[in-house]
């Protein structure tokens, strides 16, 4: 099987490359590599430096499956040049979608965000909800289902909604919120939680990569959309556990982010997906991690701060 990942040198996507490659799939990679290239070298792994908005360059001869996880990922880099985040998010989905349907390739899965429900306040956030988003970068996922979903009836569309994502990588991210926590207590010796009251859903790496080999599975027995997220917790508990593992303190301040949602994964599980991983678990894989000195606090590992510097210099 012939699979194309676009933005397969990120965080969720240096994970996923590997258990792709040891059930034996051939793998294409694009990826811009603004944050550079953590994978191992492999025989089935072709790995290309393009920008999924150059349509023309990306290979799909002979593609049986995409994961499309590229995007301008979270909200402060969206804002950044909001024209390039809708070109990416939304226009070069469609490009790509599109492109797929010509070349007969049979699956598209694609990486949206629990992020696209915006504020909610029923206490279990299913699939059917009204989306309305509050960033650039939900906006453009918003945006990119719907145009996916329009190609159901030329080949099976996998959507799938996340929760945030913890745990590590090799291209490690310390911008999500539990990863950053831990970071900030094992660094610092201080946690700084902004508001605190928010409830996030939350889904470790090994799992959320995990729920992609799931949809390769299941083929046309799963269509639509799905919640993927397990552990519905408030900013300040995950502090609060990270503290029982880090000796920190813990300082609480105003926050300007007001989204608080309960992301209820029934559709998922009901599947078959058993998730094997918690925040615990990525509390102390990263803990040892950074005691075996093989994870620092560095600014590749931030998206904005990295942007900010190369991207946008």
């Amino acid at each position: 099987m012939h699979i194309l990942v676009t933005g397969g040198c990120g965080y969720k996507g240096t994970v996923l490359i590997p258990k792709l490659l040891a059930r034996g799939y051939k793998v294409t990679l694009v990826d811009t590599l603004w944050f550079g290239n953590f994978l191992e070298p492999h025989i089935n792994l072709n790995v290309l430096q393009v920008d999924i908005r150059n349509i023309d360059d990306i290979p799909m001869q002979n593609v049986d499956i995409i994961i499309h996880l590229a995007s301008v990922a979270n909200d402060p880099c969206g804002d950044l040049d909001p024209k390039l985040t809708w070109e990416i998010g939304a226009l070069a989905t469609m490009q790509l979608a599109d492109k797929a349907v010509r070349n007969s390739v049979k699956q598209f899965i694609y990486a949206s965000s629990g992020s696209v429900y915006g504020v909610k306040e029923e206490d279990q956030v299913t699939e059917d909800l009204e989306l309305k988003p509050i960033s650039e970068y939900n906006k453009t996922k918003m945006v990119a289902e719907r145009v996916l979903l329009s190609y159901s009836d030329k080949m099976i569309v996998q959507v799938i909604r996340p929760a945030t994502v913890c745990g590590c990588s090799s291209r490690m991210r310390l911008d999500v919120s539990v990863n950053m926590l831990t970071m900030q207590a094992l660094t610092n010796g201080l946690i700084t939680v902004f508001g605190g009251k928010q409830t996030r859903p939350n889904i470790h790496i090994d799992d959320i990569t995990d729920v992609y080999l799931h949809l390769i599975d299941k083929k046309d027995s799963m269509q639509g959309i799905y919640n993927a997220g397990f552990e519905n917790i408030s900013i300040l508990e995950i502090a609060n556990m990270v503290a029982n593992h880090v000796p920190t303190k813990i300082s609480v301040t105003e926050s300007n982010d007001p989204r608080s949602y309960r992301v209820n994964s029934d559709k998922l599980l009901s599947t078959g997906f058993v998730p094997k991983k918690s925040v615990e678990d990525a509390i102390t894989e990263i803990c040892e991690r950074h005691h075996k000195g093989n994870l620092k606090n560095e600014d590749r590992f931030h998206n904005l701060k990295w942007m900010q510097a190369t991207v946008f210099k």
